[in-house]
């Protein structure tokens, strides 16, 4: 059996920069960066990321979250995500951005050169102390403040534009039909059967749309692993992290990030939480008419793809072979909980909690 993704998919992963190397950075070598370039210095420990390497850095007064940029980003990209986080601090600086530390002689970032021939950036971040929103169930005001919130950083971004933004980026759910190439990945012949009726859906409701559809910068990965939040406070929202996956795409595959972490978690009401955020989102961002159908075969395909990555990473990491593949079991069983609700009455439910009374 064939598990190797098509050409378009695997020119996807590369530019994504999923599959750079992992090559160790010297610890010496970072404190010695950090101290000439920031003048911080402390305990350095790494914390896992998806790409590039992240550490965390205490000293005696602060604590920073440290990147450096996989060895394949171009620079563009990795400027990118900065400029989209200073743009937001200068004409929203209400919303809870990550905010960036600038260098002793006020750059966003340095290079970083291994000694491998290849050019990194090495960027600061303030640490954000706090409990993320993967951590507890949210009800459903927080759940509409957090959607608010999103709505917000999209209503904000409207105006951004950067040259990078057009990157090809695998993660866009615009590139969702190039991943059928991952799903002979899935063993069991339940979930590809699932996978593909996704796929169908997609092409049926999402793709005729997608010409119409608003686009604009958005976040990319506004996802409960990616928000800090405060369950006591009526904000809630405490920090928005990670403008790794930002993009020039469609608005509303913004809100769907989100929606797939929601839906199927629970098996009577599997779109509950759904709605209650997409209520508060268009508190803020208003989805038109073209977007609303779209948005629910949207967020099943990022679902499909969060499973469908975690067989594909699986093969590639052994070690962390059984805690990949316990995380695509729980998104195939939210995935098949949402199905099993007709998209005629998701569609529905959604307008019920915006307002848009259809046509």
């Amino acid at each position: 059996m064939n598990k190797s993704p098509d050409v378009v998919l695997q020119r996807l992963l590369e530019e994504s920069s999923l599959l750079s190397s992992s090559q160790c950075i010297d610890p010496l070598l970072l404190k010695n960066m950090l101290a000439r370039h920031y003048g911080l210095s402390g305990h350095v420990e790494r914390v896992g990321s998806e790409k590039g390497h992240t550490f965390r850095l205490k000293t005696s007064a602060n604590e920073f979250l440290v990147k450096v940029s996989p060895s394949d980003e171009p620079e563009p990209v990795t400027a990118l995500q900065i400029a989209t986080m200073r743009y937001l601090d200068d004409v929203a600086h209400a919303l809870p951005i990550q905010r960036i530390k600038s260098t002793l002689d006020n750059r966003d970032g340095v290079p970083f050169d291994l000694g491998d021939g290849t050019s990194r950036t090495l960027s600061v971040f303030c640490f954000v102390e706090g409990l993320l929103w993967e951590h507890m169930h949210a009800n459903v005001e927080q759940l509409t403040r957090a959607g608010d919130m999103l709505g917000r950083v999209n209503m904000a971004l409207r105006l951004f534009g950067h040259p990078a933004a057009a990157r090809s980026l695998v993660y866009d759910i615009r590139h969702f039909p190039h991943w059928a190439g991952l799903v002979e990945c899935a063993p069991d012949p339940k979930h590809r059967l699932l996978a593909q009726r996704v796929f169908k859906l997609f092409e049926e409701v999402v793709l005729p749309r997608l010409p119409s559809l608003d686009m604009q910068v958005i976040h990319g990965d506004y996802a409960p692993n990616n928000v800090v939040v405060d369950p006591q406070s009526d904000v809630f929202v405490k920090a928005i992290l990670d403008f790794g996956d930002t993009v020039h795409s469609a608005v509303i595959f913004d809100p769907a990030n989100p929606v797939a972490h929601l839906v199927g978690r629970t098996q009577d009401h599997p779109w509950q939480d759904a709605f209650a955020f997409v209520a508060g989102y268009e508190q803020s961002r208003p989805i038109n008419g073209s977007e609303l159908p779209a948005l629910p075969v949207a967020a099943l395909a990022r679902l499909t793809m969060l499973a469908l990555i975690r067989h594909w990473k699986a093969e590639r990491a052994p070690d962390q072979r059984e805690e990949l593949l316990a995380s695509a079991e729980y998104y195939w069983t939210n995935l098949q909980r949402a199905m099993a609700v007709p998209l005629d009455d998701i569609i529905a439910g959604f307008r019920r909690r915006v307002g848009d009374p259809g046509t």
